[in-house]
């Protein structure tokens, strides 16, 4: 991966001032939003170059962007509906900052990586291959804190991290 041609592609997002707040938000576990939305796009971003993608661009974008949520989830402890919880909610919150924060940058397939990297949590499969690759990377770079199948429900944001 040419990583100076990656940051060039991303380095409007990494610098912006919302999308650096993320670096309050954590994660799964001990990993900021920001941190975990960096390495899944880079890993997006290597695997869409070895395929020879002409949209690496938008799947760099793309994967940078799919946890790009309104607030930090594992904060709330409001109780809600099983298909109103984080894994369920949480593509269509990024997919809404994207639009108001980097419309200028949006096209259709951006937004199919947003809202469809949750699949199947999200019920409609991703439409292109950038949004497949992004799912993947996501889950691929997630799975460092799935250590047993009783953690699942933490994984998908069903359930907060323990304190």
């Amino acid at each position: 991966m040419n990583e100076e041609e990656y940051y060039e592609i991303v380095k409007f997002i990494l610098g912006h001032p919302e999308f650096q707040r993320r670096k309050t938000y954590m994660h799964h576990e001990n990993e900021s939003v920001y941190d975990h939305s960096l390495e899944v796009s880079k890993l997006s971003y290597k695997l869409a170059s070895k395929l020879h993608l002409k949209n690496k661009s938008d799947v760099a974008i793309g994967a940078l962007l799919h946890d790009f949520y309104d607030k930090p989830w594992q904060d709330s402890h409001a109780k809600k509906k099983f298909f109103e919880q984080h894994g369920f909610v949480h593509a269509r919150e990024a997919h809404k900052n994207a639009l108001k924060y980097f419309g200028d940058s949006m096209n259709p397939k951006i937004e199919d990586m947003i809202l469809r990297h949750m699949f199947p949590l999200n019920i409609r499969p991703p439409r292109y291959i950038g949004s497949w690759i992004v799912t993947f990377s996501d889950k691929w770079v997630s799975l460092r804190i799935f250590k047993h199948p009783t953690q699942l429900p933490k994984y998908v944001g069903l359930k907060r991290k323990e304190k």
